[in-house]
């Protein structure tokens, strides 16, 4: 039955393309009752209170692939996404309630979710409210940005989601190539508005708080001063203070963040619950041997003990590769909670 004009009670009418000065339809027939089985705004749109008495529905929201893989769901239970039809088969998903599917397709994007695509994903997961979804392409973003922010995708989002990026203390990335990707953003979005591409109108599409929050103390100088300058978005006395921090000359005036970001934080937990307290702690040695392929910064160490109980600790961090002793601290603690 599906996509055939057998038994069809209703057709669906969707808008393809442009050609010249007429439009381009193609028309999905389908049947009443196995739509509104399967979703409640079908069945309030053929057999509610405000039914709808015509035989065919014109659909100007969707693109007929997304459309036709809707009902391809719904008459089996099957659907064939890909990238081009993925978004627009979840926004019909939403739209028409049919929240397996909606699932089916943030699988989908969660599977192929890379830096290349980061960008056109996590908009529709911040809409429709995917938090699982939003939540790894944030992860995407902190640990590749740099990746993330060269993709086609970041000059299209819009200057919201644009200072969320900025503002995130967790990206992995120099602050001057930040920067390029802010700069080229703000060309774009000049030439979307239609002005004048200057240090100005790049300055007034950016927004106060969002060229506020770019990190320019931390910046090498050669690189502020080959690339930021050139962009003519600051101003003569954020210049004037910039260098001065810059230059570890002190300065009243402090417009900038002066900390680097601290890239992506990952927590390690060796241990679940520890529902019945530790027993290695029993005067005994214990270790946890770690591998990185990359530079880290280690932020700190948590212990666990029984409950109730007092432990006196070695801890020592080696470095495996030349067998010396990084850190080495001798303590005390008092476990209250397991």
């Amino acid at each position: 039955m599906f996509n055939n004009d057998l038994f069809s009670d209703v057709k669906f009418v969707v808008q393809t393309a442009a050609q010249g000065e007429s439009e381009s339809k193609q028309v999905i027939p389908a049947h009443k009752f196995v739509l509104s089985i399967s979703s409640p705004v079908f069945e309030a749109m053929f057999y509610g209170e405000l039914a709808k008495t015509t035989d065919t529905i014109e659909v100007p929201d969707c693109e007929y692939d997304s459309l036709l893989e809707l009902f391809r769901y719904m008459y089996s239970d099957e659907v064939i996404l890909s990238g081009s039809n993925v978004m627009g088969v979840l926004y019909l998903a939403k739209k028409y309630m049919v929240p397996s599917l909606a699932n089916k397709c943030t699988e989908y994007l969660h599977n192929n979710l890379d830096p290349s695509n980061v960008f056109n994903i996590l908009p529709s997961a911040l809409k429709y409210e995917e938090k699982t979804l939003a939540y790894r392409c944030w992860e995407v973003i902190d640990t590749q940005t740099e990746e993330a922010v060269k993709s086609d995708g970041f000059g299209t989002i819009k200057r919201a989601l644009l200072e969320g990026v900025v503002k995130r203390d967790t990206l992995t990335i120099k602050e001057i190539e930040l920067f390029k990707a802010v700069d080229f953003w703000a060309t774009k979005e000049c030439n979307r508005q239609r002005l004048t591409v200057n240090g100005a109108a790049k300055r007034r599409v950016l927004g106060e708080s969002l060229v506020k929050a770019l990190r320019f103390p931390t910046m090498d100088q050669r690189d502020f001063a080959s690339v930021v300058l050139d962009s003519k978005i600051l101003t003569l006395d954020e210049i004037t203070c910039i260098i001065k921090d810059l230059n570890s000359v002190s300065s009243s005036l402090e417009m900038f963040p002066k900390t680097k970001r601290c890239g992506f934080i990952s927590r390690c937990n060796r241990f679940g619950w520890p529902t019945y307290g530790l027993d290695y702690f029993r005067a005994s040695k214990d270790a946890i041997s770690l591998s990185v392929d990359k530079d880290i910064v280690l932020h700190g160490v948590c212990l666990f003990g029984r409950q109730n109980t007092a432990y006196s600790v070695d801890l020592e961090v080696i470095d495996s590769k030349n067998k010396s002793v990084s850190v080495s601290l001798h303590g005390k603690f008092y476990s209250e909670e397991l």
